[in-house]
């Protein structure tokens, strides 16, 4: 299986980049172990747009793998799938929303042209798991990761791609397990792609 990482992190001087950067380096290694062909993007360096169109198409399987800052993808990680998935929308990742003038009436969304290709978040948080999924916590009231991250899952549902579970290591600044987070990651790893 041919797998894409989309390593997201923004590197700033009080976070260079190093979790997210290892969790990527330790994904490429457990998946090629495991028989995969593996390719890495990095957002915050220079890509070329069409070519990273290439890589969507040539992927079977594309992983994001990106901090949390302030709710969501760091703004490069953003500005690459602003960059990258408008352009694909000439036909090459999608057709447009799926409707034209001709079928207004289609389901918006459907023009998707990644059917049968699968995509995964791997998601590094200061704020500790038991901030989700608990109505009686303060920020989330009882919404999940996946809650959070429900924009992220439309864009690559409007390609027509199904999610693969969510992987996320919680409380990496405060309270950090990163050992643990990489056991569980490599089990997590083998499991959905074993």
């Amino acid at each position: 299986m041919n797998v894409l990482i989309i390593n997201g992190h923004e590197p700033y001087p009080f976070s260079p980049g190093t979790l997210n950067r290892h969790l990527v380096e330790l994904a490429r290694t457990t998946l090629e172990g495991l028989g995969h062909t593996v390719q890495v993007t990095e957002t915050s360096k220079p890509y070329d747009v069409a070519a990273e169109i290439d890589r969507h198409l040539w992927a079977d399987r594309i992983i994001v793998q990106s901090p949390v800052n302030w709710m969501g993808f760091a703004w490069s990680c953003k500005k690459y799938m602003d960059q990258v998935y408008s352009a694909g929308t000439d036909g090459r990742l999608c057709q447009g929303d799926g409707r034209s003038r001709s079928a207004p009436e289609r389901q918006y969304g459907s023009g998707g042209a990644l059917h049968g290709r699968q995509y995964m978040l791997s998601l590094t948080f200061n704020a500790p798991a038991e901030a989700f999924g608990d109505a009686g916590q303060y920020l989330f009231g009882g919404k999940t990761v996946d809650d959070l991250f429900f924009p992220a899952h439309m864009n690559f549902r409007f390609f027509g791609m199904t999610p693969l579970q969510t992987f996320c290591s919680h409380d990496v600044v405060k309270n950090p397990r990163i050992e643990e987070d990489c056991e569980r990651y490599k089990a997590h790893l083998a499991r959905l792609f074993g």
